[in-house]
């Protein structure tokens, strides 16, 4: 006779979605939030010349500035007031996770809880504000260097078009910062991953279209356009086969007797994934060689050789790019892994609650073996991030394809979904769940 667990596993479906009313606000104000940040996109900063905008992105767009107009849903080809998009947020967390690490102060209020997390994540706010107001008065100073046939990008460059720049990018990005918190806390999934994702959804159907126009001019053969879209559905395929593959480690339970009672016995697994990390390290790795690049990028109109070396050496597809974004991968894998798992407090829970790993000792050995298992994982994972995220790029980068199809931004957008989903099914399951017990408690009354 199957259990009441099993049969509420077997119905579970979107069909419960009507019923579901809390999840179903939490979609609506998720798809609102979202709607919002496209919606702003399409503001832009006061005093652009938006034609000779518009003719300088297209001669940059296939490069690092179009992977950057990605992640930012348009908004720096439009030069809107999200034109830094989520960005200076991921890159104030990277710099406080380095520094939880390296100070202690840090490191005792991640310890102290919720209290702790609250503090850490006000000084993540606080740096946030500091990167964007460098990277805004950074932006202002590369429009104004810039000129193409149809004028200056800037109408009236001086400190006032500065000072504006700098106060509407610095506030575009603290309202995404802030739009993304409130989606993780009343919507559904991470708040600041889709942001992200839904900038580079937007964009999909008009790579698609100027990818079969490029095939319609004859510029890239029918034949190679069908080998990129099959090489994308495999990718995906690969993608989701990886992200939800897992090592299980066999888990004991022993016997115990109360009374005249024995209870326990049962045998139950530890998880581990085979990419713990996510794609964090992606976003990560990404956010950082976007820095120096945008700002090459907006220095193209200077003769600086500064300029000239950074967009040479860390342009897309360039040798170096590659080999800095893959140790990137690798390393952001790894460091962020061993956050988010820590092998020795999982062996001291398995040890508080009577669990053993078969033929290993409780304790210090079951943590060295979760770590090795562990170890080996993350390299198979990193391996896999690292692939995912070049092959594409190395392929892509030799054609004029749009960087929408490459693999960064196809593992953010498959991730993402995937973690979406995941929760979507989460909170139907606790909805019916929750409608079993009432039934439950109504039949035990009568």
């Amino acid at each position: 006779m199957a259990t009441a667990t099993d049969r509420l596993s077997n119905n579970l479906n979107f069909g419960a979605l009507g019923k579901a009313t809390e999840l179903r606000q939490r979609l609506l104000f998720t798809l609102g939030a979202l709607i919002v940040f496209r919606l702003g996109t399409f503001l832009p900063i006061p005093g652009i010349n938006p034609i000779a905008l518009q003719q300088f992105f297209e001669q940059q767009s296939s490069g690092i500035l179009g992977i950057f107009d990605t992640f930012s849903g348009g908004a720096l080809g439009r030069m809107g007031i999200f034109a830094l998009g989520v960005m200076p947020y991921i890159s104030s967390s990277i710099i406080m996770t380095l520094m939880q690490s390296a100070i202690p102060f840090l490191k005792s209020l991640k310890e102290q809880g919720t209290k702790g997390r609250r503090q850490l994540l006000q000084y993540t706010r606080y740096v946030t504000v500091l990167i964007a107001a460098i990277q805004g008065y950074g932006v202002s100073i590369g429009l104004e260097s810039m000129q193409t046939t149809y004028g200056n990008i800037v109408f009236e460059p001086g400190l006032f078009f500065r000072l504006t720049t700098v106060i509407t990018l610095v506030g575009g990005t603290i309202f995404l910062m802030w739009l993304g918190e409130q989606i993780s806390s009343r919507g559904v999934g991470n708040g600041i991953s889709l942001i992200i994702t839904a900038g580079i959804i937007a964009n999909l159907p008009s790579a698609f279209v100027s990818t079969l126009q490029l095939g319609r001019t004859g510029e890239l053969s029918i034949a190679f356009i069908l080998g990129i879209l099959i090489l994308i559905l495999l990718l995906i395929i690969f993608i989701v086969f990886v992200e939800k593959g897992q090592r299980r480690l066999p888990v004991q339970y022993p016997k115990r007797q109360v009374g005249n009672k024995i209870y326990g016995g049962q045998s139950s697994h530890l998880p581990l994934k085979i990419n713990t990390a996510g794609v964090i390290p992606v976003i990560f790795a990404s956010s950082i060689l976007l820095l120096p690049n945008t700002m090459s990028g907006f220095g193209a109109g200077s003769s600086s050789d500064i300029f000239i070396l950074i967009s040479s050496y860390l342009g897309r597809g360039q040798p170096l790019y590659l080999a800095l974004y893959a140790a990137m991968i690798i390393f952001f894998g790894f460091f962020y892994t061993s956050i988010v798992f820590n092998p020795d407090e999982q062996a001291e829970n398995l040890r508080k609650y009577g669990g053993f790993i078969p033929g290993i000792r409780p304790g210090e050995n079951t943590a060295k073996y979760i770590e090795f298992v562990l170890i080996r994982l993350t390299t198979i994972g990193t391996i896999y991030l690292t692939f995912v995220a070049l092959l594409p790029e190395f392929l892509l980068s030799r054609t004029s394809i749009p960087f929408y199809l490459g693999g960064t931004a196809l593992l953010i957008v498959v991730v993402v979904m995937i973690d979406f989903i995941t929760q979507v099914q989460s909170h139907l399951f606790q909805h019916q769940y929750e409608g079993l017990l009432k039934k439950t408690k109504l039949k035990g009354r009568r």
